[in-house]
């Protein structure tokens, strides 16, 4: 297993009915403690500080919440579709319903290499709306983990960030 299927196991695609980025961070950090067998209140911490040091929200609805945290042997990631929309203070001003959690051990590439590999496939803006009108976390999951298609139509088709 490599790439997404192996950074999200069936049991880490989420839907959440949170309705604003607090509850929602400290949902995620509920979630990952529990895999973890760690306490949320730290993994809530590290995620708002990084949220502090600028927005993980990309775009498109799209947020990216990472933090490095100290004892942790591998990355863990999570995977949320939220019933509704919630302000982020995204790059382009939406609201963000689609989100992908990143925990990380303090040292290695991992964290750099994952953030970029979810960026990548969640910058595709059909996938996107497949996401959102997937009607269980396994139907999220099987689109996230499936091999990436061609751009469609030009070399930023799959990118919304740029407008075309």
């Amino acid at each position: 297993m490599s790439g997404l299927a192996a950074l999200l196991p069936q049991d880490h695609v989420l839907f959440l009915r949170q309705t604003d980025q607090a509850a929602v961070m400290n949902e995620l950090a509920r979630k990952a403690a529990a895999l973890l067998g760690l306490k949320p209140a730290p993994i809530a911490a590290a995620l708002m500080a990084r949220e502090a040091l600028g927005s993980t929200g990309v775009g498109a609805g799209i947020a990216l919440p990472h933090a490095r945290l100290a004892g942790l042997p591998a990355p863990l990631a999570l995977f949320a579709r939220l019933d509704t929309a919630v302000a982020w203070h995204s790059i382009d001003g939406g609201k963000v319903d689609l989100l992908f959690l990143l925990l990380s051990p303090e040292d290695g590439t991992a964290h750099l290499q994952a953030l970029a590999l979810a960026t990548r496939r969640l910058r595709d803006r059909v996938l996107a709306a497949a996401i959102r009108a997937a009607a269980s976390p396994d139907s999220v999951r099987a689109l996230l983990v499936e091999p990436p298609t061609a751009p469609r139509c030009g070399p930023h088709a799959a990118d919304p960030v740029r407008s075309t």
